[in-house]
């Protein structure tokens, strides 16, 4: 895939990035130069390969999955101007 001064102009657009004329031909031989490089990836074969985490093996740290309420409720709702039992209360918007 080869991309054209339009298409510079149309990505700058989008990204709502200010590109100047001088500057679009050098950014189109860039943008080139980065799909040149994901066409070369896609033609790696990574049939079998596991998908990893790290290039060193390692277990995930994971905490325990466990519901609460944080021990902070009072501090959450402390400025709120109406609470009950630790929820916000607010004026029925909908009858």
């Amino acid at each position: 895939m080869s991309v054209d001064a339009a298409t510079v102009r149309r990505i700058a657009q989008l990204a709502r990035i200010a590109v100047a004329e001088s500057e679009i031909t050098h950014l189109q031989g860039e943008l080139n130069a980065m799909l040149a490089f994901v066409e070369q990836l896609s033609e790696v074969d990574v049939d079998g390969v596991e998908p990893m985490t790290s290039v060193t093996p390692m277990e995930m740290k994971k905490r325990p999955d466990v519901v609460n309420d944080g021990e902070i409720a009072d501090d959450i709702v402390r400025n709120a101007p109406a609470t009950e039992n630790h929820f916000f209360l607010v004026p029925k918007v909908v009858e």
